[in-house]
């Protein structure tokens, strides 16, 4: 049975994983997802692996200066003790040194699979989609 602490802790891991990007805070990155996530960045690549998604997210924001990942619409279906959240994400990015008169936003949504595990909810499964991407991809991608 869920409780509003559940859904309060799955809505601020939310949060804390939008700021845990825009900080760059690499080593709390298993705080919201688990050691052996599974995951597909919406590239058709699928992965494995905390350490895994820890180098997806260095690949792209450490070329970036500044960033800010904004999660809204948030929908949470729950399953015992596993929920699946569901959140639109609009992202700035913007370009670093001599590129930080650049940016590209980008807009999609992410379907997260959460499990209640001894630590606490953790991320065991994301998808994103992306739908909406404008301004320059040297940002992420390099020049």
């Amino acid at each position: 049975m869920t409780t509003l602490s559940d859904e309060r802790t799955i809505l601020n891991g939310l949060g804390d994983f939008a700021r845990i990007l825009d900080r760059k805070q690499w080593d709390r990155v298993g705080e919201v997802f688990a050691i052996d996530v599974s995951f597909n960045y919406g590239d058709g690549k699928e992965q494995q692996g905390i350490e895994a998604m820890r180098q997806q997210f260095r690949t792209f924001l450490d070329r970036c200066g500044p960033t800010q990942h904004l999660l809204g619409s948030i929908q949470i279906e729950w399953e015992g003790n596993q929920a699946i959240s569901r959140s639109y994400v609009q992202a700035r990015h913007q370009g670093k040194d001599t590129q930080s008169h650049l940016y590209v936003d980008t807009s999609g949504e992410y379907t997260d699979r959460w499990e209640r595990r001894a630590e606490g909810w953790r991320i065991v499964r994301r998808d994103a989609r992306w739908d909406i991407f404008k301004g320059d991809p040297a940002v992420l991608y390099g020049a």
